[in-house]
Order: structure tokens, then C-alpha cells, then sequence
């Protein structure tokens, strides 16, 4: 304490200091996180937290630290002390020299005890002076991610493959020469960076890396590349451009998941033919000259191809050397060029709902079509297969942009696609190009303008609206890196309706990511206009607001005081490192992000939630309820006195002013006398501003008195009516009938009255309980049920803080593996059983609901408790201290 005082001068002690540092850096520890990297005396503030806070320092669990820091070497020495970290940042970079070049950190070392930093899993070093990977790093047993690029490091230790648990190690921009034979023991790695060293040769044992997927070698001095390569099935991504290569192994061309294989800038001067044909293979910049992949085939050069048509039934049609055009009943078009199968090929297809918990709609992005999966996945094409997917086409959408976009088997990514209108049938058709088949589908998302930006940089405008525009200087990389810029018009109706307030406005929404997980190397300039009405001539400043927000569009943070706004007469400029969601508002509001969050939401309305939940009286009837992705807690909560579960479905997009409809399969059926059922369906509209509620009569048609009911119901889209509000219409015109959602509904066996024979309950049958004692009331069985249909999916957690083994906890759950409401009551059950004799069990159940996060239960057993406590004062008064004829009278108070 005493040297750490020496070192941060007088005055500086925390809580001391004039200039309001110790302040600004407890505010700076948020939760579990401690980012300090973004100001030049972030090791200071980071020593004066741990000074005076340091029970909340040592639980960090995510730390960012500047290695430019002149007091690191100090701060080095206690993140040994930090025994939940996660994540450790230590780079440099943030300082740049006179000709605007990153400066390196100092960083040369670490402490021997951050290898007893047992929960980090990732670490980066980068931009800083390492010479050797520091010894620790070895002892890391939870190492996943590893980050050394910008250093200069000449060798990796010969046992780096004791790291068995990393996934991602990028060390660009090195002196590596070789490496260790150890690589090979990386089973788990998946994306290999070793760009930009001196490699001369790669050890054999690089073949043994089963499941990379990206392996970077370019700018190296590699002469040739190992056989053993061509043991890597699982990799996409090979880059081997800017080295010395003369030849290349031909069973490169075998690997069944490569889509690029890059080896332009060598020395080649004879490829073998297999690599040389393969599309995805780039060689330009070699002396046997440059090889591009054939344009694509034109519609019309089917033209005298066997055509085939295939009716509803089948699933299924061959493919030949010669080629074919295929057409589906479903309305999709295939062409195969002559060649594009050497062998014949049987194809498989069907058509799919898509299902939300794999189908990942990104944000602003609109499902058009249901899901084609196309059989052998993974099967490559000779040439480029054709593919023409009808879809949906919204028509009152604009600013859009239409992609077929295909999964890989890890993860979704959008193929160039082209738009056609077909003449007779007046339908939309999306259609794309591909190698491999897999699964595709149509959405529309927001127009998404790209480039690439080279070392000498580059200007970026967007399509939506030409006033914007991003600047790329010189210098700005030192690699090609591929840059999207998206836009979302935003007018001023909308913000005005949105947060009743007409001296809001608002920019468009401007998002802007890259292919890089590094930081510009100098600034890049970005240009908004200004919103609406606000020029450079009535600008009030105190009213601008420049605000940043994460991917994910869930938060949103004021940065105006944090960069240089320049302002002309209609646009306002800054300068940003790294690229995120960007939004320009003007408003009197002091605090503007929670506002954009409301407005951000409201601009995605048509993300909705369906509930379904049954009446607790009649489980015969179900309320069926469409809302907005920000009412679902209110409404659930305000329901749930008089409803119960299941709980609300995945997240749909859907259109405001949209009709649905909803059909119930499996096991129910509506009641067919309803004037509003049609075949079976019940039909709905949804407007985002209007209330949507239905209560629905279900019937079983199997035996009530034996097992529970069970079965779904399906939601569908249809034609908007003619008669919804213009403000909704304007939104959604023209025929649509597209999945939804489906929703499991579970109608348990009516419930006898409280106080009736409880009799069997799903299996189950319950002896009369009374936990507790007179003086402070009791639980009893029927009590006990109550709290049960409260539990839900965190009964585990629950379970073990009542004191339940691991082994019990794990019994229940095997043993009623089929029904959630099982295991609680089981659970519930068997707590109390055990606890009968404890006249402290109730406390115990109070302080276990509340250590669980369960403070609504908690207080319900509470009230309970508080009632029991009354009554049992009115049986002293009425009959004096007749203690069994106040217990039974509490008892039946209970009940």
C-alpha cells in the first residue's frame, strides 16, 4: 500500500484526488467488467480501485488495460490476485507517433503466477514488444482464445500444444520462423492466423489440426506446403497468397468443406488441373497467369437440355454429365450446366417450416420464403448450379434488398443474388449461384452496401442515402479487409409518434461492421446529415447527441463528449477505430439511450411474441394473445393471477397489419360450433398499436379422466382483410401464407377444489402436510401446490439451495424426464417430507426462493406465513390456548 502510494504521488490516494479521477474510474466498474484501456491513465485508476475497492476489483471477471500505461509494470503484479477472471485484455496500440503509426505497448513479460488464472479463457497481447511467449500462458489450463499479434515473437515454445483447450490463436504480424512439431496437439483448434511471419517450411504435424476451419499462411516465405494438409476435412478457408510457393499438392482439391483457396502472389508455374478448374481457387499474380472461374450460365443456354417436371409426390430426381433443367412443383427452378456432375447424382428436396431456434433472423430482416434443403449436403459441383426460389415480394418495403441466404451446416451467410420477375405469373424470383447444396431460404433485409479496403484506403457511400458516406485514409490498414455499411431510414412522423414528442429528431440508423477482428489503425471518417429540420445555421450543440450501440442493438451510450464533431451546413463529421451501430439525435432530453432503445424497438414491431395460457379455473379455455416483443413481461404479469403457462413462444417476424391464423393439431381440437371457425382454423389480425386477444374453447377427444391433453397449435399468415386502419395497410399489401410459430399446449387433468380428496395429481397422490408450527403458522399440501405451478425450468436451483443432493436432484429429474411439472412437485414434495420436523423449514424455504432469484415466491409464502399468524392470534383470543383447536383453525385458514 505504502510503494502503490509512492507511485500515484500525494493526492491521489482514492477517494482523494482534485480532478475527479477516482470517481470517474468507480464508475467505470461495471458488474463484472473493467474497461480502462480507452484512457491514458487507466493503470492509475485501475491501482486506486483496487486500493479502495478491492473485495468488488478481485471479482472482475472481464479486464482492458492500455500496455502504453508508464505504471503497468506495477498493475502487472496484481492480477494474479483477480482468481475470476475471464478475460484479459492487455494491448497497445492506443498511442500513435508523429507520423500516426500505432506505438507498441511495453509489455515483455509476465508474472509467473497469471498461470494460476484458472478461469481465463481468453488472452490479448497484442500490439506490445514480446519477444517470447511468456511461460504462464502454457500453465493457462482454460485458455481458449490466444491473441499475440503485433509482436515480435521469433518462436513459439516447443510444448505450445499443452494449450489443449484453444479454439482461436492468431499471432500475425510476427518474426516466426518455424514451428513447433507441438501444433499438431491443438485438437480443438478451429482458426489458425500466422500471416505475415518469416515461415519458411510448416512441420508436418499442421495436419493433424482436425477441426480448423481457417488456416491464414499469407505473407510468409513458404517455398512449399506439407501433404498432411490435405487431412484437414473440416477446413473452409485456406489463405496462402504472398509467398514463395512453386507447386501446390493436388489433393488440396479433395477437401470436402474448402470454399476458398487463396494463392495469388506466388511463385507457381504448374498447378495441378484439379486445383486449377476448382472455382474458389485464386491465382492471380503467378507466372502461369490467371485463372478466374466461368462466368455464369444464362437461363437461355438451357435451351435443348432434358427438362425435367416433378409432381407433388416425389422427392427426388437424377442429374448427369450432360446436365438438366429441373422444375418443382413447389415452383423452384434448377438449372445444371453440361459438367457440372461427372458421375450421375440422385438429388433429394423437401421443403421446410422454419424453425426459430435454428433459422436466425438478424435484425431488420424479414423471412419470404420456407426453408429448401437440398440432398447429399456438402455434395461439389464441377460448375455453378442455378437455383430460382420464389418468395413473397414486400412490395410496400422499401429501402430493401432481397438475398437467398444458405447454411453451411455452422452458420448462415447471404449468396449474391439476383431479382426476376416472372412475366406470366407476375411472381417474384430470387436467384443465385452455388457449388455446394445445403439449406436456403429468402429473406429481405436492409440494403447492405461493401468494399474492400485497401492499405492506401478508400471512400464507402451508402445506396439508401448518398449523404452518407465513410472515409477510409491512407495507412488505415495494413491489410485488405472487407467493410458492410447498412442504413435505416428513420422519418420524423415515426419518432415524433414513437416518443410523443415533437422536438425529436433523429438521423438514419447507420451500422457499419468488418471482417477484422482488429481495430483501424488511424481514425476513419464518417459522414451523417443532419436530422431533420436542423441545419448548420439553427444548430443548437447542447440538443446534438452522437450515440453508439452494441451489435446486438441493446444498449445505446451517449459518445458525444467522447469525439470531435465537425459540422457543416447539413452534415455532421467524427472519427471512430473501430465500427458498431451509429445514430445522430436532436433532442432537449439530458438522457437520450434509454430512448433510442424504446425508438429502436419500435422501428422492429414487427418482431412479435404469442402466448398461450389457460384459465386456472378452466383449462378448457385458452387465451391466445399476439404482442410486441416489449409488452410480453407487462402482459405476463398482469395475466398471471388469472392464467397459467406455457411460457411465451420464440420470437416471429411479422408484419404490422398482418392476418394470421391459427390451427390446432395433435392430440385438441377447437370447438367446431364457434362462428369464427372455419375448417378447423381460427383467423386473427394484428396490429402493433391494437389490442389482439382471443379466448378459445378446446376439446379433448380422448378420455379427461385418464392421462393429460396434449397438443399444438400452429400459426400461419394470410391475406391482409381490406378493412385494417390505413396506418397498418401501408405497411403490408398482397397475398402471403407463410409459417409462423408453433406452440406446445399441455391441458392437465382438472384439479379438484381446495379442501376436496386431492386424489392422484399426474401420477402423483399427496399426504396432508403441515410444515412449520402453530405460533408462526404452517404450509400446507394445498399451499405447497400453489407454489409448485409457480416454479418453472429453475426448480434445480431451487432444489439444491433447500439443502438436495446433486444425487437426488439428478433421480428426480431421470425419473420424470417426460414432464416439467413432475419434477417440481417431486422435488417440492421430497424437500418437505424431509423436513416435516423441522420447525424451521418454512424460514429455510423463504431464504432458498430468495437465494434463487425467486422473490415473487419467496413473498407469497410470506403472505401466507403473515395470515397464519393472524389467525392463530384470533384462536388465542376466542378459545385461549387451545393449541390443537388453533392449529386446526390455521390449518383450515390455509386451505
Amino acid at each position: 500500500t505504502q510503494k502503490m502510494a509512492e507511485l500515484l504521488g500525494p493526492g491521489d490516494e482514492c477517494g482523494e484526488g482534485t480532478s475527479g479521477a477516482p470517481a470517474l474510474a468507480g464508475s467505470c466498474l461495471a458488474d463484472n467488467r473493467l474497461n480502462l484501456d480507452v484512457y491514458p491513465d487507466g493503470c492509475r485508476w485501475f491501482l486506486q480501485l483496487f486500493e479502495g475497492r478491492r473485495g468488488e476489483v478481485v471479482q472482475v471477471e472481464f479486464l482492458r488495460l492500455s500496455s502504453n500505461d508508464r505504471l503497468l509494470g506495477t498493475t502487472l503484479g496484481i492480477l494474479p490476485h483477480l482468481k475470476h477472471l475471464k478475460s484479459l485484455v492487455l494491448k497497445g496500440g492506443h498511442a500513435r507517433d508523429e507520423f500516426g503509426s500505432c506505438q507498441h505497448g511495453s509489455l515483455t513479460s509476465l508474472p509467473p503466477d497469471v498461470g494460476n488464472l484458472r478461469c481465463l479463457t481468453h488472452l490479448d497481447l497484442s500490439f506490445n514488444s514480446l519477444s517470447t511467449l511468456p511461460s504462464c500462458i502454457l500453465h493457462l489450463p482454460s485458455l481458449r482464445a490466444l491473441l499475440v499479434s503485433h509482436n515480435s515473437l521469433v518462436a513459439l515454445p516447443e510444448d505450445f500444444g499443452s494449450l489443449s483447450k484453444l479454439t482461436f490463436f492468431s499471432a500475425m504480424k510476427n518474426q516466426l520462423k518455424d514451428l513447433p512439431r507441438s501444433i499438431g496437439e491443438l485438437a480443438v483448434l478451429q482458426d489458425l492466423d500466422l500471416s505475415e511471419n518469416a515461415l519458411e517450411f510448416l512441420p508436418e504435424e499442421v495436419g493433424n489440426l482436425h477441426n480448423c476451419t481457417e488456416l491464414d499462411l499469407s505473407g510468409n516465405r513458404l517455398l512449399s506446403i506439407p501433404d498432411s494438409l490435405a487431412n484437414l476435412k473440416s477446413l473452409r478457408q485456406l489463405h496462402l497468397h504472398s509467398n514463395l510457393l512453386v507447386t501446390v499438392p493436388a489433393s488440396l482439391a479433395s477437401l470436402p468443406n474448402l470454399s476458398r483457396l487463396d494463392l495469388q502472389n506466388n511463385c507457381l508455374r504448374a498447378v495441378p488441373p484439379e486445383i486449377q478448374t476448382s472455382p474458389f481457387v485464386r491465382l492471380r499474380g503467378n507466372p502461369l497467369g490467371e485463372t478466374e472461374p466461368s462466368p455464369q450460365a444464362d437461363e437461355s443456354s438451357a435451351r435443348g437440355l432434358r427438362r425435367l417436371f416433378l409432381a407433388s409426390g416425389e422427392d427426388s430426381f437424377t442429374v448427369t454429365s450432360e446436365g438438366c433443367k429441373v422444375v418443382l412443383a413447389c415452383g423452384i427452378h434448377f438449372y445444371f450446366p453440361p459438367g457440372a456432375a461427372s458421375d450421375p447424382l440422385q438429388i433429394y428436396f423437401r421443403t421446410l417450416a422454419p424453425d426459430p431456434q435454428w433459422v436466425k433472423l438478424r435484425h431488420h430482416d424479414v423471412l419470404l420464403s420456407r426453408v429448401l434443403e437440398l440432398q447429399p449436403h456438402g455434395v461439389k459441383f464441377q460448375q455453378e448450379v442455378q437455383i430460382w426460389m420464389p418468395y413473397a415480394s414486400p412490395q410496400a418495403l422499401h429501402q430493401r434488398e432481397v438475398v437467398v441466404r444458405t447454411f453451411s451446416g455452422h452458420s448462415w451467410s447471404d449468396l449474391r443474388t439476383r431479382v426476376e420477375q416472372k412475366r406470366k405469373s407476375k411472381k417474384h424470383v430470387a436467384h443465385c449461384s452455388v457449388l455446394h447444396f445445403s439449406w436456403f431460404l429468402v429473406v429481405s433485409r436492409l440494403v447492405q452496401n461493401e468494399c474492400k479496403v485497401p492499405t492506401e484506403g478508400t471512400l464507402l457511400f451508402s445506396s439508401v442515402d448518398p449523404n452518407i458516406k465513410v472515409t477510409f485514409p491512407p495507412g488505415v490498414t495494413e491489410e485488405t479487409r472487407s467493410v458492410k455499411l447498412q442504413v435505416l431510414p428513420v422519418s420524423a412522423e415515426e419518432i415524433e409518434e414513437i416518443t410523443a414528442d415533437a422536438g425529436c429528431r433523429a438521423s438514419p440508423l447507420l451500422c457499419l461492421c468488418q471482417d477484422s477482428l482488429v481495430d483501424f489503425l488511424r481514425p476513419v471518417r464518417i459522414q451523417l446529415p443532419l436530422p431533420p429540420g436542423v441545419t448548420g445555421l439553427n444548430l443548437d450543440r447542447s440538443r446534438l447527441h452522437l450515440l453508439h450501440g452494441d451489435l446486438e442493438g441493446q444498449t445505446w451510450d451517449d459518445i458525444t463528449s467522447q469525439v470531435v464533431l465537425e459540422f457543416t451546413h447539413l452534415y455532421a463529421v467524427f472519427e471512430v477505430t473501430h465500427f458498431s451501430w451509429y445514430w445522430l439525435w436532436y433532442t432537449t432530453k439530458t438522457y437520450i439511450g434509454g430512448l433510442a432503445k424504446k425508438v429502436y424497438e419500435r422501428l422492429r414491431m414487427y418482431q412479435v411474441n404469442f402466448i398461450a395460457l389457460q384459465r386456472k379455473k378452466d383449462p378448457e379455455q385458452v387465451l391466445l394473445q399476439c404482442v410486441p416483443k416489449h409488452k410480453v413481461d407487462p402482459v405476463l404479469k398482469k395475466l398471471q393471477d388469472r392464467y397459467r403457462g406455457p411460457e411465451p413462444s420464440d420470437m416471429v417476424e411479422m408484419f404490422e397489419g398482418e392476418q394470421f391464423f391459427a390451427a390446432f393439431e395433435r392430440g385438441i381440437s377447437i370447438d367446431m360450433d364457434r362462428p369464427d371457425c372455419v375448417d378447423g382454423r381460427l383467423s386473427f389480425i394484428f396490429y402493433s398499436h391494437l389490442k389482439n386477444m382471443k379466448e378459445i374453447y378446446v376439446t379433448s377427444p380422448v378420455d379427461r379422466k385418464g392421462q393429460a391433453v396434449k397438443g399444438q397449435v400452429s400459426f400461419y399468415r394470410g391475406a391482409v382483410p381490406e378493412s385494417i386502419p390505413k396506418d397498418a395497410s401501408r405497411r403490408r399489401k398482397g397475398p402471403d401464407s407463410l409459417w409462423l410459430a408453433t406452440l406446445p399446449i399441455k391441458l392437465p387433468r382438472l384439479k379438484p377444489r381446495w379442501g376436496e380428496n386431492p386424489g392422484p395429481l399426474n401420477g402423483f397422490s399427496f399426504p396432508p402436510l403441515n410444515l412449520g408450527n402453530a405460533e408462526t403458522g404452517y404450509l400446507t399440501q394445498a399451499n405447497l401446490l400453489s407454489i409448485a405451478r409457480r416454479v418453472g425450468a429453475d426448480w434445480q436451483t431451487i432444489g439444491l439451495n433447500l439443502g438436495l443432493t446433486y444425487q437426488q436432484i439428478e433421480r428426480i429429474g431421470y425419473n420424470n424426464r417426460e414432464d416439467l411439472d413432475k419434477q417440481i412437485l417431486d422435488m417440492l414434495f421430497s424437500w418437505a417430507q424431509q423436513n416435516l420436523e423441522d420447525p424451521d423449514c418454512v424460514s429455510k424455504l423463504i431464504t432458498a426462493m430468495k437465494e434463487s432469484g425467486r422473490q415473487d415466491i419467496a413473498d407469497e409464502v410470506e403472505t401466507i406465513i403473515e395470515l397464519g399468524r393472524q389467525k392463530y392470534r384470533e384462536s388465542i383470543r376466542r378459545v385461549g390456548l387451545e393449541q390443537e383447536s388453533s392449529t386446526e383453525d390455521s390449518a383450515i385458514a390455509m386451505v
